[in-house]
């Protein structure tokens, strides 16, 4: 009990003397990693965002930031404050848009991050989802999986887009609405491109491009190769679809792919998918948001969106 009451009378000391001005600017600060740019984005003065923090900062008592060099760092202390600062912010946005729409009105700002594969068609399903609610703002974020998973622990986003989720200790709600196939591609030239039905161990013959360590797409044709017993002849590891089909063009080796990158590209275009015996490998696009996290209208009304549509922009050819 006096546990508890320590905890009550330390958050009743912080709503005393924390202003809603400073956690917007403590949160824009954490999020731009930069005084500089908080204070663009706030239409303040560096020296007023400045001393905003450090009043903050002995608010709470201990440092919230550290400077090492040019660059700024969050502390322990400064992360547990940005991310308690996200969460007043996106409860207090969460009601401005619950209130717009009980006046009928759909307004608000949908905050979406996906993995680097799924720019593809994230972009299209949010032109779409904006005809239907235009006075909405949107933020699409584009990163590795590794750095979306750190979105995601800092609620950073209100929506997720990802492949494959790993085990990351991350306790969250996990909604597939979409197939992501992976294809095996070679250049137009390769001995292979006229083949059909090429067994799986001729492939592990060939030099092949790999993506970074920790990739989704890397686990699973690793896994998958490892199954039939077989070992990639690693060429070369590269980030990102684009670098790799690039790599392949320029005939360093064969890779796999999600097929949905190889949407923009001609028939007539330098790559070909292989016919692999046992491809395309079968994966998901996932919707993931933190388990219990409260989402806004706009972003309930957006995974309804892609429940329901998603699909449609995943399609093949």
């Amino acid at each position: 009990m006096m546990v508890e009451d320590a905890r009550q009378s330390e958050a009743r000391y912080l709503l005393r003397h924390a202003t809603l001005r400073q956690i917007e600017i403590l949160e824009a600060v954490a999020r731009l990693g930069s005084f500089t740019r908080a204070a663009e984005e706030l239409f303040l003065t560096q020296p007023t965002v400045s001393a905003q923090v450090k009043s903050l900062s002995e608010t709470v008592g201990m440092p919230l930031f550290e400077q090492i060099g040019r660059k700024i760092f969050l502390t322990d202390a400064g992360n547990l404050v940005a991310r308690g600062c996200r969460d007043v912010i996106d409860a207090l946005s969460n009601l401005e848009m619950s209130l717009n729409d009980l006046k009928g009105l759909k307004k608000g700002r949908l905050r979406l991050s996906v993995i680097t594969t799924a720019k593809y068609f994230a972009p299209l399903a949010m032109g779409d989802f904006a005809k239907q609610f235009p006075d909405i703002e949107m933020e699409l974020k584009v990163s590795n999986r590794d750095t979306l998973l750190k979105r995601i622990e800092d609620n950073l986003s209100d929506l997720y887009i990802i492949g494959h989720v790993p085990d990351s200790g991350l306790d969250l709600e996990l909604i597939p609405f979409a197939p992501n196939p992976l294809v095996v591609i070679a250049h137009r030239d390769h001995p292979l491109a006229r083949e059909r039905h090429i067994p799986i161990e001729r492939i592990a013959e060939e030099p092949f491009i790999m993506r970074e360590p920790g990739s989704g797409i890397r686990h699973k044709v690793e896994e998958h190769f490892a199954q039939h017993g077989l070992k990639l002849k690693q060429r070369l590891v590269l980030e990102g679809n684009e670098s790799i089909k690039h790599a392949v063009v320029g005939q360093l080796g064969i890779s796999v792919v999600s097929e949905h990158a190889l949407n923009l590209e001609s028939e007539a275009g330098p790559l070909v998918k292989l016919d692999v015996e046992g491809f395309p490998l079968q994966r998901y696009w996932n919707i993931v948001y933190p388990r219990g996290k409260a989402l806004s209208v706009i972003a309930r009304e957006f995974l309804a969106f892609l429940k329901e549509h998603g699909g449609d922009y995943l399609k093949i050819g």
